[in-house]
């Protein structure tokens, strides 16, 4: 039986869980070598209680960063192959007639794990990524009147590809705001390649890898990344941010309120993972573009990719 988490709370020191931080970075490091900020990036998404997005191209690395955050956290999870002919019901659970008690009972679908990989999130229809949209607001899913809880934590991961290749089908502005971050991984660096070439499979590395911290703890850790302290002049910050992009004329659309809480919890959570107990104006550029590019859009979209834009929003408002 697993400990309530009142008990893990007092159980638990910064101390420790700094240190199991740090473990967290090391082991998934072993496996996605050569890729320093995009694990940082992912882990801040995850301890400030957000959904990721990692959009790139096949075969650098998405599902295996997905999976060993899972592993080294200590999370159940899941896998949701995304495809053409995916129905909701296949994400969220269906209700079977029971003919021996004359009911229908329902029955969870893959959803209802810690972590959920929704891989190649853009090669299913609207409908069926719609599927999501309850349980990544809410932590819930609402089937046949009635409505489920999720487990706690609860996150998901989508991979995605490149909006030009075939089979893909655009995320709705509705879908992309759900998810705090959106990331890239890249082409490895010549040396990190090489290391993957002449070593071992990394699916073989992950298989033997034991959890560093678990669900409780992760808990915990989200609860001290909501103590960092935010001044009032990087709320000011980040209210010049959101007026910025309300007022510019290369966006067809401002940022919401929802944009700047989320900018304001991965702040945080940048800060907590470099061991500080405050918030600097670095923190909160640091994670911007990962904030914001995905709830940007230009007035000529075909011309000016979503990262120059974040860019060049950061770049037109002052540091305090």
């Amino acid at each position: 039986m697993t400990q309530p988490l009142e008990k893990a709370v007092a159980d638990l020191s910064p101390a420790s869980l700094r240190g199991a931080l740090d473990l967290v970075i090391s082991r998934v490091s072993e496996i996605i070598i050569g890729r320093d900020e995009p694990i940082r990036l992912a882990l801040t998404c995850l301890l400030a209680g957000g959904h990721l997005l990692i959009e790139d191209v096949p075969g650098v690395g998405k599902t295996t960063l997905a999976h060993t955050l899972a592993r080294s956290l200590g999370l159940d999870f899941v896998r949701i192959q995304f495809t053409s002919d995916l129905l909701p019901a296949d994400v969220i659970g269906v209700s079977i007639y029971d003919s021996q008690n004359s009911v229908f009972r329902f029955h969870p679908g893959p959803v209802f794990s810690q972590l959920v990989l929704a891989d190649e999130i853009n090669r299913a229809t609207p409908k069926a990524q719609s599927a999501l949209l309850e349980a990544m607001e809410e932590k819930q899913v609402s089937a046949e009147g009635k409505t489920y809880p999720l487990p706690r934590p609860f996150f998901v991961i989508a991979t995605q590809n490149p909006r030009h290749q075939i089979g893909t089908f655009p995320l709705p502005e509705s879908q992309l705001d759900r998810f705090l971050m959106r990331i890239h991984i890249g082409y490895p660096d010549a040396r990190s390649e090489r290391a993957l070439l002449k070593g071992k499979d990394r699916r073989d590395i992950l298989r033997a890898m034991d959890p560093v911290i678990d669900p409780h703890k992760l808990i915990v850790l989200q609860q001290h990344c909501q103590q960092v302290h935010c001044s009032d002049a990087l709320i000011d910050y980040v209210q010049a941010l959101l007026d910025a992009s309300r007022n510019s004329s290369d966006l067809r659309y401002g940022l919401s309120p929802r944009a700047g809480i989320a900018l304001t919890h991965a702040a945080r959570a940048w800060a907590y993972l470099a061991g500080r107990t405050m918030v600097l104006p670095e923190d909160i550029q640091s994670v911007a573009q990962s904030v914001l590019s995905h709830r940007l859009q230009g007035e000529d979209a075909r011309h000016t990719p979503p990262d120059q834009l974040s860019r060049q929003l950061i770049q037109s408002v002052p540091i305090p």
